[in-house]
């Protein structure tokens, strides 16, 4: 892990709860898969069952208006090699086919589509910087 990383997963608070945890968990895949060293280990309690871990940082669900979300986006571009942003793209909730998200998003402008939640991974200062003022989903 590298030194002073913090993680945040920003969402649109007034998602219907289905869509809501949705959101949060394939924003949490993608950050896991984009940072492995978030977790990716295996645990062994007393009667030697083995379990994988869950991620080694705090996780905190963080609230945004759309518009605060696209523009925390747009501001978290570009990232360093040691970051990660994971993007939740309102019109990917229709598709159902990762396939066909892939081939549509290289003709979208994001920074116009309206945005469901992104998470963020990286040093602390970067992430502070850019999550600092926003309140804990409640």
């Amino acid at each position: 892990m590298p030194p002073d990383s913090r993680l945040a997963i920003v969402v649109n608070p007034d998602l219907p709860l289905g869509l809501l945890a949705n959101t949060v968990g394939a924003i949490g895949i993608g950050l896991g898969a984009r940072l492995p060293w978030l977790g990716n280990r295996p645990l062994t309690d007393l009667e030697g069952r083995i379990i994988d871990d869950s991620s080694i940082l705090p996780v905190p669900i963080l609230a945004a208006a759309p518009d605060v979300i696209q523009a925390l986006m747009l501001k978290a571009m570009p990232r360093g090699d040691d970051s990660a942003l994971v993007v939740f793209p309102a019109f990917s909730r229709a598709l159902h086919d990762y396939r066909e998200y892939e081939a549509l998003l290289p003709d979208k402008r994001l920074a116009e589509e309206a945005i469901d939640g992104l998470g963020l991974c990286g040093p602390a200062k970067w992430v502070k910087s850019l999550t600092g003022s926003l309140r804990l989903l409640r």
